[in-house]
């Protein structure tokens, strides 16, 4: 993820109107762009999920182990819908594909505290995800200067995860890990639009959090599950890297 960073801000400061900042050129580019009721576009990005584990038995290491959780970096593709409500308040609607994938590596205590006859398979689950994901946000901007205008942003969320198999009858003892398929959250970002020759070019920075436990429980009728027994809630958090284009 620093590296992703770092290429961000090189990608940044390449920007004509970014070098404007140091020039004080007053050239400003689609003077009237912020000036129209709706506006649209479309996003690119990458995404980051992870979870927000609470243990049944604690959550300091000393008295239970923890569930490990190998991140990677996901696809986001999307579009956009801007409603203006005035010089610095905007209502915007960013419905996306996100695509993702999170291991889940499982402490061998809690099959042997079960005596659990278990093999080097069941220490992992892969956890697959595309999301639907559904955002309601509102935009605070700053006053626009030459060619950028940083703002922050703040909204709530629900996601639909085709991959959930929330319905699935199999669970984690054969091998199918399950997850609710709809989710909501809330959201807090910011970012910096750039005044283009031709367009508006915004990258952007957001962090999402669930509201709710995301855990489908194994069947008890299998006996104990080292899986999901210890697991009193499992909550998304992600951070998106989006860059729009309007």
């Amino acid at each position: 993820m620093k590296k992703l960073v770092v290429v961000i801000f090189l990608f940044l400061i390449s920007q004509s109107s970014f070098a404007q900042l140091f020039t004080r050129e007053k050239i400003l580019n689609n003077q009237n762009f912020d000036k129209d009721r709706f506006s649209y576009g479309y996003f690119l990005g990458f995404n980051n999920y992870g979870f927000d584990f609470e243990y049944e038995d604690g959550n300091d290491e000393k008295e239970a182990p923890q569930i490990q959780i190998e991140k990677s970096i996901g696809f986001s593709v999307g579009l956009l819908g801007n409603m203006r409500i005035n010089d610095y308040f905007d209502l915007r609607f960013e419905p996306g594909l996100y695509i993702t994938n999170r291991d889940l590596i499982f402490p061998e205590e809690y099959f042997t505290n079960l005596n659990y006859t278990y093999d080097a398979d069941d220490l992992k689950r892969e956890v697959k995800s595309t999301y639907i994901h559904l955002p309601l946000i509102i935009k605070l901007s700053a006053k626009r200067l030459n060619n950028f205008k940083p703002f922050i942003t703040g909204g709530v969320s629900m996601s639909l995860n085709l991959n959930s198999n929330e319905n699935n009858t199999e669970d984690n003892h054969s091998g199918q890990f399950r997850m609710t398929k709809n989710t909501y959250y809330y959201e807090i970002g910011f970012g910096i639009d750039f005044y283009l020759q031709y367009f508006k070019f915004t990258p952007s920075i957001r962090g999402i959090f669930a509201l709710s436990d995301e855990l489908v429980r194994d069947d008890s009728s299998e006996g104990p599950s080292p899986w999901t027994d210890n697991i009193a809630s499992m909550k998304t958090q992600g951070l998106f890297v989006n860059f729009t284009f309007q």
